[in-house]
């Protein structure tokens, strides 16, 4: 018998690259937390993971191919020895799927994409390095392009990047993680623009939920929730001239109208395609033609539900996928702007929704959101309160809002809900709200922020303005934030509307009890910088429209709304209008029906619409009326305690320029109503919202008054007027 017969035989040699049985059940199971330890080149092989591929190869750079054998569970390994880690170049993988071949480079050949230092500002919450480097973007890295991908989840087990270049399949391209900022990390080769994805983030506790790109700059239209990969390519601007005027269209002294948009029911959809080329061919032009100097969008951000109107927004760098894609979007600012027409974005820090793709619970745990429902869910909503003491979401937000006015040329935001920020107790009762750490109610986090918003932007985007919706007396809402302020340009005065339109509710007969509620405005109109809104919310959820609030039959509906109208562009302010008021519309605003435009049939309305034309007109020719807005030397009241008769005067000037304003709201005309004026003269009567064309009665004082050398308030002067009922007339002193 051979004596080596029975020897034992030299174990089989392990193919190059295999991995232990643990880590094989990780990758396979979609678990493994550090992909880049185990995928890639490493000591002369190449281990990739290609689950339901039929054969992989290594293709080095001379075009040879060495086959992979697989392991197991699709991942694939095999020697490579001039595969090089760090250098993607050096090696591509051709995949063999079952209905074609696929040659790439390798995601795990590449080496980290953020520096220490972009570590270092994400974690600080720098807004610049949020902005440049979070979020999915088309990109070259090492001469190959792809995407590279970055995404903030400080807390997940692990992050994989899914969609249609893997067949959302999560175990393809997992991530890696960059501890120092809680940043993970990939770099994917050949996706193109309009690919879609979501981030698959695994929990502390092993759950999996897909969520969208935070960061994403384009989305899937509502129902679907994936992030679409978007065209990096700039859009080819055209509004260089509108751009160096800018400044000088938004200063203090500057005519502001705004005219408030729902952009998805201005318009009758045409069957066009895109929404945004819709209303570029219209919107406008008719917003020039009205007079007004800007449109005040309601939120265009990505939004899950369409009856939020954009206030309960999920993308907040992508415009909605409702009305277009993002360069249409740019499209119409660009038409806007060539028709000398600014655009305000309405943007909503304040909270956001629970929607299962979105922020909530990001990486398993409240990371934009505070962790206390008593401080992170808001009652009135039903959302979620953003963290903003958090230096990563308060760079997040800011983000936001230096995207939309740079990328888009945005002249404007409209920050939402600002007195729901301000105040940790607002719409809370005793006990379910968490005081500062002084005790107090005043969210220090939300004024830090809002602070830091507007430093940021006054010092970026100096010839762009901020306006807030605050709807307190929080002092200082438009003061410097050198000073304390928070540095707002504007201030909604929901004050005044809310005051002059439950007086105009009021029967005529009654208002004489109510005449402060129309006068009162002007005790505090010099505290901060004020907008005068006539916006959505005072025209929906049984409210009834502008027109309606007014009482009477239709004629006298009809008389009140051009009576306040008139007084309204007669007062100090800047002027907002929602979109409906200028053709007196009857019914509420509906987000899914389009204006009744065939109310212009109708002389009434159509005299509202051409009243709203001429007062903008008047407004923007008269500096009286706009450049003194927020200084008292620009204003005098000539008649304020006339309660009996319900009769406003006052006078604006500026420069050499004077207006006097007079408001009758009563149905009755005053014959011989004297009015003292500062000066003798003519005084041209500019405008009469009683006149025939505006579907008045025509009374009045046939063009011109002249003054009469008898004392009256205070002034050697006077004028005898004829004062129209339920009417506003602007009279002008010739010079």
């Amino acid at each position: 018998m051979n004596s080596t017969a029975n020897a034992t035989l030299p174990p089989r040699a392990k193919p190059a690259g295999q991995v232990d049985p643990a880590t094989l059940a990780a990758l396979a199971s979609g678990l493994h937390a550090d992909p880049f330890a185990v995928l890639g080149p490493h000591e002369g092989a190449v281990r990739t993971l290609a689950p339901g591929a039929a054969a992989v190869w290594v293709v080095a750079q001379d075009g040879q191919r060495v086959a992979l054998q697989e392991q197991a569970h699709g991942l694939y390994t095999g020697t490579a020895p001039r595969a090089r880690p760090g250098q993607p170049g050096s090696y591509q993988l051709a995949i063999e799927w079952p209905d074609a071949e696929q040659v790439t480079p390798d995601p795990y050949a590449f080496g980290p994409l953020l520096t220490a230092q972009d570590l270092d500002a994400l974690a600080s919450g720098d807004w610049r390095a949020a902005l440049e480097l979070l979020g999915a973007r088309l990109a070259d890295m090492d001469g190959i392009p792809g995407l590279r991908c970055a995404v903030w989840a400080p807390n997940a087990r692990r992050v994989a990047v899914v969609g249609d270049f893997n067949s959302w399949d999560g175990r393809r391209h997992p991530m890696r993680l960059r501890h120092a900022a809680g940043v993970w990390e990939l770099f994917i080769p050949g996706i193109q623009a309009g690919e879609r994805y979501k981030f698959a983030i695994t929990d502390a506790n092993g759950a999996i939920a897909l969520k969208a790109d935070p960061m994403a700059r384009r989305a899937q239209a509502a129902p679907a929730t994936a992030s679409v990969v978007d065209d990096p390519s700039p859009y080819p601007w055209t509004d260089d001239a509108w751009m160096r005027s800018r400044a000088a269209r938004q200063a203090r002294q500057a005519p502001i109208s705004i005219y408030e948009v729902h952009a998805g029911s201005w318009l009758a959809p045409d069957g066009a395609p895109c929404v945004w080329d819709q209303l570029a061919d219209k919107l406008p032009a008719y917003a020039h033609a009205m007079g007004f100097s800007h449109v005040e969008l309601m939120p265009i951000m990505e939004y899950p539900f369409g009856g939020s109107w954009g206030y309960q927004p999920l993308g907040l760098f992508a415009p909605s996928a409702r009305f277009g894609p993002p360069d249409a979007f740019a499209r119409f600012i660009d038409r806007c702007h060539a028709a000398g027409i600014g655009v305000i974005l309405d943007w909503v820090p304040a909270h956001f929704p629970d929607d299962p793709h979105g922020l909530a619970r990001f990486d398993g745990s409240p990371l934009y959101e505070y962790a206390d429902p008593r401080e992170g869910y808001h009652p009135d909503w039903n959302t979620l309160v953003y963290n903003l003491g958090r230096t990563e979401v308060k760079a997040f937000m800011i983000a936001s809002a230096m995207h939309w006015l740079r990328r888009f040329h945005i002249d404007g935001l409209r920050v939402d809900a600002v007195a729901s920020m301000l105040y940790r107790d607002y719409s809370r009762q005793p006990g379910e709200w968490i005081p500062n750490r002084h005790g107090g109610r005043e969210n220090l986090e939300a004024v830090q922020f809002l602070q830091e918003l507007n430093a940021t932007i006054r010092e970026e985007e100096p010839d762009t303005i901020v306006v807030a919706e605050e709807s307190t007396a929080w002092p200082g809402v438009t003061a410097p934030v050198p000073e304390g302020g928070l540095g707002f340009h504007y201030k909604w005065n929901m004050g005044w509307m809310h005051d002059t339109l439950r007086y105009l509710h009021e029967d005529p007969v009654h208002r004489k009890h109510h005449h402060h509620d129309i006068t009162f405005g002007m005790a505090y109109a010099y505290s901060e910088r004020f907008v005068l809104p006539l916006s959505h919310d005072e025209v929906v959820h049984g409210k009834g429209s502008l027109l309606n609030k007014m009482p009477g039959d239709r004629a006298a509906k009809l008389a009140n709304l051009r009576a306040y109208l008139g007084f309204m562009w007669a007062h100090p302010g800047k002027k907002l209008l929602f979109m409906g008021g200028e053709l007196a519309c009857p019914a509420e605003w509906n987000h899914d029906a389009a204006l009744d435009w065939n109310l212009l049939d109708d002389p009434g309305h159509k005299g509202v619409q051409r009243l709203v034309a001429d007062l903008n007109r008047l407004y923007r020719e008269t500096p009286s009326l706009h450049e003194l807005d927020t200084d008292p030397a620009g204003f005098a009241w000539v008649v304020m305690d006339d309660a009996d008769n319900s009769v406003a005067a006052f006078l604006r000037q500026a420069g050499g320029s004077l207006v006097l304003a007079v408001s009758n709201f009563t149905p009755v005309a005053r014959h011989g109503y004297r009015v003292g004026v500062p000066m003798a003269g003519r005084w041209t009567e500019t405008l009469n919202t009683d006149a025939g064309c505006y579907g008045g009665s025509g009374q009045g004082n046939q063009g011109a008054a002249l003054t009469e050398a008898e004392p009256s308030h205070g002034h050697a002067q006077s004028l005898p007027l004829t004062l129209p009922p339920l009417a506003t007339l602007f009279l002008t002193l010739q010079g």
